[in-house]
């Protein structure tokens, strides 16, 4: 028998939420992309992957770009956690958005292969969690959400960056 998959209403639009605390928590799950139910972690990652490959960003993109996303998750990612009653909701993805974002820092996905090779390496990173991401993970709030992605984002822009030096053609 195939699995049906329908989106959780109560996870996509909070009932017990002001107006402006049902917008943070758009923002947190990435708008529609939290609504998908399986995988939407991996979705963001995609599309963020897809983004930057479409319109490779410059270092100095990726930097402000990131700060800004990691200030708003912070903050949206926290609204999300407490509407929803649920630490680190599988539906907030803006910690993957930033953490994706970030793994293009050293090197801009010029080719598919580097888009694709930068996803690969962001999410073995994001779900391994290797030290300190591990512990990042267990800070309060959106803090815990935002910073283990952005560790993430870092060994995983470090990986490519190798990867594209010493292996990958364009």
């Amino acid at each position: 028998m195939a699995k049906s998959y329908s989106i959780n209403v109560a996870t996509a639009f909070p009932r017990q939420a002001s107006p402006w605390e049902r917008l943070q928590h758009i923002v947190s799950i990435g708008g529609p992309i939290g609504w998908i139910p399986w995988v939407p972690a991996t979705c963001a990652s995609a599309v963020t992957a897809a983004v930057c490959w479409w319109a490779p960003p410059s270092p100095a993109t990726v930097v402000l770009l990131a700060i800004a996303i990691y200030c708003i998750g912070v903050g949206t990612a926290t609204t999300s956690e407490r509407l929803l009653s649920a630490e680190d909701p599988r539906n907030v993805v803006i910690d993957e958005i930033v953490g994706q974002l970030l793994t293009f820092l050293l090197v801009a996905p010029v080719s598919w292969r580097l888009a694709l090779t930068g996803f690969v390496l962001f999410r073995a990173f994001d779900i391994g969690k290797p030290f300190p991401a591990g512990v990042a993970e267990r800070l309060p709030g959106g803090w815990g959400i935002m910073t283990d992605d952005v560790v993430a984002g870092v060994y995983s822009a470090m990986a490519l960056a190798l990867l594209r030096r010493f292996i990958l053609p364009g």
